[in-house]
């Protein structure tokens, strides 16, 4: 049997007529006469009882109807998923998302994509820039949020979507917690607490200070915003870590405006060209996002 004979048997089921119920399937009476017999035949089993006047259904015919419906709507179900599944509404989408993303981005792009596709299954995992690009390449992860410029990312097109600056946190006892600005070159003297080899912003960090004139003494380096808090808390030195993090300052540590801020940027990374409908959604949000900022 197929799907075709179950509809013609539902409709006559739910008319007791055999010309309403073709009229009602846009057909002539002959096919869906044909359609019952063979079913009946292929089921060894009489569905309808044929009078005068229309049908009434047999036991089997009764005990046929609701398992036919089922099916019928099972099979509209799978119509309806492979629609949802090719415009991207339904699925799973891989993000990887570098830590500093928990502050921002993350909060402000992943509800607003729920609440637009709330059929995807969402998989987050945090990372590293570097590794996001790696497995947006090896077909792992469908986006990534990630620090820009992305190190190695020439094959991935990328869309910025949030920009911030560099602030420097120094300890509570230092010289320099109760100004108001202040030049990094001041700062030249002071141990250094940066983030990773790995993390752009170690370069962007490297860089500033560079272009202020000094290169940093580093002391330290640590991969969280909040563990290089947490060391300069401890009164190991100080850093460059991005004004969007530091909501949550720990005691002991002061945040001071840089008097010419290194400017540092995040963005959404993809392969474009070979992201599936879930990847080019979640980009297309993340556009109109940033364009009503």
């Amino acid at each position: 049997m197929d799907l075709r004979q179950l509809l013609y048997f539902t409709t006559l089921a739910d008319t007791l007529n055999f010309h309403r119920a073709a009229e009602r399937l846009n057909i002539s009476q002959p096919p869906l006469t044909v359609a019952i017999r063979k079913l009946e035949a292929e089921l060894d089993a009489q569905l309808f009882v044929r009078g005068p006047r229309g049908v009434i259904l047999t036991a089997a015919g009764e005990a046929a109807l609701e398992p036919a419906r089922a099916a019928l709507a099972r099979a509209q179900e799978v119509r309806t998923a492979v629609r949802q599944g090719r415009l991207g509404e339904r699925g799973r989408l891989r993000i990887g998302f570098v830590g500093s993303a928990i502050y921002s981005l993350l909060p402000r792009l992943i509800p607003a994509y729920r609440r637009r596709y709330p059929l995807v299954e969402l998989e987050i995992e945090d990372s590293t820039s570097v590794e996001i690009a790696r497995r947006l390449r090896a077909g792992e992860l469908d986006v990534g949020l990630v620090r820009l410029p992305l190190l190695d990312g020439h094959d991935l097109d990328v869309l910025p979507v949030e920009t911030d600056e560099l602030i420097a946190a120094v300890p509570a006892t230092s010289v320099h917690a109760g100004a108001a600005r202040l030049p990094l070159a001041t700062l030249a003297t002071e141990p250094f607490i940066l983030h990773t080899r790995i993390s752009v912003l170690h370069m962007v960090a490297l860089l500033a200070c560079q272009e202020a004139g000094f290169l940093p003494r580093v002391a330290q380096e640590a991969t969280q915003v909040h563990t290089i808090l947490s060391l300069v808390q401890s009164g190991l030195g100080v850093a460059l870590v991005p004004a969007r993090t530091t909501r949550q300052v720990p005691d002991g540590v002061r945040l001071v405006r840089l008097a010419a801020p290194p400017r540092i940027a995040s963005g959404i990374a993809v392969r474009e060209r070979e992201a599936g409908p879930l990847a080019a959604n979640f980009l297309a949000l993340a556009r109109t996002e940033t364009d009503s900022e």
